[in-house]
């Protein structure tokens, strides 16, 4: 099982702010690919990943990331300065 996490406009296009799921993703890739596949609702927030980061356990990382004994994926938009 893995917590998968969503901030600003994914968590408004998928409806919610985290869900806790079953996958046999070996990366961060194939878990967008699983999740892409479920719904209208998770193809749209993931049609264009380059509006996209992605954290692995806390960590900012890319999308081929191994998710080999993680626990917590974050999904977010790039952030801004001020």
């Amino acid at each position: 099982m893995i917590d998968v996490l969503y901030f600003a406009w994914v968590r408004e296009r998928i409806g919610m702010p985290k869900e806790r799921i079953e996958t046999s993703a070996t990366t961060v890739a194939e878990l967008v690919e699983e999740l892409r596949g479920r719904e209208e609702r998770y193809d749209a927030a993931f049609a264009d990943l380059s509006a996209l980061r992605v954290a692995v356990d806390q960590q900012l990382t890319d999308f081929d990331a191994a998710l080999d004994g993680a626990r917590e994926v974050a999904f977010f938009p790039p952030m801004t300065g001020g």
